[in-house]
């Protein structure tokens, strides 16, 4: 019988390493050609590694929550009359497939959720399977977690003063995602020097376009129409005219991009992830609108595919919908700027004729790297951004 080791693929352009999460299978288990053997986690997005080729996992060379660099072994297979093409196969770098529809795989939401309460493989039986198809669902496993009865292995010395503090204080480990993006943010923070400036503006043009298009818009094209999709266009029309926003930064060289990949913030249940909107200054609104709720339902779903996460230029985070006023966000490095959106406020102004009415009003913030551009460029853009977003037509296409 011959040996193949599996070892871990290239995930993407600027991933050089992955967390393990979890071996779907255990050593002396048979696994089949193309099916999960395991799950890792970057700062982008969790992925299944598929087997090479049909065989028995013979050994496993990595640990849970283990990081490990593109490349380095995995795990060792056995196989017996492997073809060419399986060995093939094996010696290069095959990108990860999903198994969103996979009856008998189980989601890696699941799986994360096993891991945290500590249920074991084996218990899986046990659990009622609700979900389309007789699959596990996350509210399975937190129902089953509930039921599950956890005794002390020994009697504190002290049980009030015990209880007293089990309940004060609680130890909870960083998961793979959360740790991933703590690494990711701890490098772009102190890797490059930060500067924001916060700027108004004037949203009650567009406040009143949705107000008046939204149920003609969501009929027509299937997606809610929202200030954050008026945002992205203005930032990827005028981002254009600023290119050293739209940039990276490679030792001593600016990599100015003649395209414009947004970024959108999405919140999930472990942390933040962000889905790229491709070609975004090649878009209409009503495009723009269905990528950012067709990106955000797979994110919340954890059904992200790698290149939905990679090659971004320029990122955009709306904390403004949990009504948070004023943000500074932290660039998403390799990229040197993000826009940062506030909550949208009714705010007594002075007109420009004296008069004194009632406007929408939204704070917008922009952070970016002050080695690649200086704190004057970045005040044009943010005013350039202003005047588009207070623009007297805000067309809806």
């Amino acid at each position: 019988m011959d040996e193949i080791k599996v070892c871990l693929p290239k995930l993407g352009e600027s991933i050089v390493s992955a967390t393990i999460v979890r071996f779907f299978k255990k050593e002396g288990d048979f696994v089949s050609l193309d099916e999960p053997l395991l799950e890792v986690s970057t700062d982008k997005v969790n992925s299944e590694i598929p087997s090479p080729s049909s065989g028995i996992l013979q050994k496993i060379l990595v640990s849970v929550d283990e990081e490990v660099a593109v490349g380095a072994p995995l795990a060792i297979l056995k196989v017996q009359g492997a073809s060419l093409q399986e060995k093939k196969e094996a010696s290069v770098q095959a990108e990860v497939e999903s198994f969103e529809d996979a009856s008998d795989v189980l989601s890696p939401a699941v799986l994360r959720l096993l891991k945290e309460h500590e249920i074991s493989l084996s218990e899986i039986g046990k659990i009622p399977h609700t979900g389309q198809g007789g699959r596990l669902t996350k509210k399975d496993v937190e129902t089953y977690a509930l039921s599950k009865e956890v005794k002390p292995k020994k009697q504190p010395a002290c049980p009030i003063a015990e209880e007293k503090h089990v309940k004060e204080i609680e130890r909870v480990k960083m998961s793979s995602l959360r740790k991933a993006i703590a690494d990711n943010m701890v490098k772009s923070f102190y890797e490059a020097p930060h500067a924001s400036l916060l700027t108004e503006v004037d949203v009650t043009r567009i406040m009143k376009s949705i107000q008046e298009h939204k149920e003609s818009f969501l009929r027509q094209h299937g997606a809610k129409l929202s200030i954050t999709a008026f945002v992205a266009r203005a930032i990827s029309k005028v981002v254009q005219k600023f290119p050293l926003l739209n940039a990276s930064l490679e030792g001593d060289t600016i990599v100015m991009k003649h395209f414009v990949n947004l970024g959108i913030a999405v919140s999930v249940d472990q942390g933040v992830m962000v889905p790229v909107i491709r070609k975004c200054d090649q878009l209409f609104l009503s495009s723009i609108a269905k990528e950012i709720a067709f990106l955000a339902e797979k994110a919340r779903k954890s059904q992200l595919s790698p290149p939905e996460v990679q090659g971004g230029t320029i990122t955009m985070t709306n904390f403004g919908m949990t009504g948070t006023m004023v943000g500074i966000p932290i660039i998403r490095y390799p990229e040197v700027a993000i826009v940062g959106l506030g909550a949208v406020t009714k705010k007594v102004v002075a007109m420009p004729d004296d008069s004194i009415a009632i406007r929408s009003i939204m704070w917008v913030s922009l952070t970016f790297d002050h080695r690649v551009l200086d704190g004057l460029y970045g005040c044009a853009f943010l005013n350039a951004l202003k005047v588009e977003l207070e623009k007297e037509h805000q067309t809806i296409d």
